[in-house]
């Protein structure tokens, strides 16, 4: 019999925006953490969400977190996550799907951008992985009241041509339109959103050249970049909200007007 308080996962979650997104979560829902290869970072979150308190009875509705293993990149491996989802939480009520691939290339050059394992990458994991999830998860989604929810985490480089990579881009776009579709498709069953953030100093981020971070905060209207908090919080709205489906989000400062 599933437990009463609601399941949310969070994909590529044990650092970043996907961390934030857990602790943005945790008052409300019973949430877990997937990761691919550092389990101390994922035990890491859990130990900071635990110390949020929950608007729910967390006593009766064990266990609150777990951690689960899982390489996005392989769909078997997509349909294991949701599966041990449910069976160690009882059920399933939003996905916030984070995960992501790019290679750092100079933008503007295009013998860097015609490497064909990029664009294979890129796709898989920027577009497949995410129907993938949501296409697995459908079933344990449709079941929530006041139906699931289904946030996919893409980029304001998909909203212009801009970022790491020409096809981090291009396949980033393909998310946002992907998710416009799925709105379509699930109905008031699952809201299927999108949110698109700008440069975030996360791990990630700091791959970029010092200059070129401070070149994009300079052209920001609000003259920073986001937080990847900040970016949880709206995620937070997209979740809990029943009126918005098929909407991409753009969290960037102001770079994009």
């Amino acid at each position: 019999m599933a437990l009463p308080t609601k399941v949310a996962l969070v994909t590529a979650s044990s650092a970043g925006l996907g961390a934030a997104c857990v602790k943005a979560l945790a008052p409300h829902y019973r949430v877990v953490i997937n990761y691919h290869s550092r389990p101390e970072k994922a035990e890491s979150v859990i130990q900071e969400a635990t110390a949020l308190k929950p608007t729910y009875d967390a006593s009766t509705t064990t266990p609150r977190f777990t951690a689960i293993k899982a390489d996005l990149a392989q769909r078997s491996e997509i349909q294991r996550l949701v599966a041990e989802t449910v069976s160690q939480m009882g059920r399933l009520d939003v996905v916030v799907s984070n995960q992501g691939w790019t290679r750092v290339t100079d933008f503007f050059d295009l013998e860097d951008q015609v490497t064909e394992d990029d664009w294979d990458r890129c796709f898989n994991m920027n577009v497949k992985s995410h129907l993938w999830l949501l296409y697995a998860a459908k079933p344990h989604l449709v079941k929530s009241e006041g139906g699931g929810a289904f946030v996919t985490v893409a980029s304001l480089a998909g909203v212009r041509p801009s970022g790491s990579s020409l096809p981090y881009s291009v396949t980033k776009a393909a998310q946002i339109h992907l998710a416009k579709g799925l709105a379509l498709i699930c109905g008031k069953d699952i809201r299927c959103n999108s949110i698109s953030p700008g440069l975030m100093m996360t791990e990630w981020g700091q791959k970029f050249p010092e200059a070129k971070v401070k070149a994009t905060a300079e052209r920001a209207a609000l003259k920073g970049l986001a937080t990847p908090e900040d970016v949880a919080d709206q995620v937070r709205c997209l979740v809990m909200s029943r009126s918005i489906t098929g909407q991409n989000v753009v969290v960037d400062c102001g770079i994009a007007i």
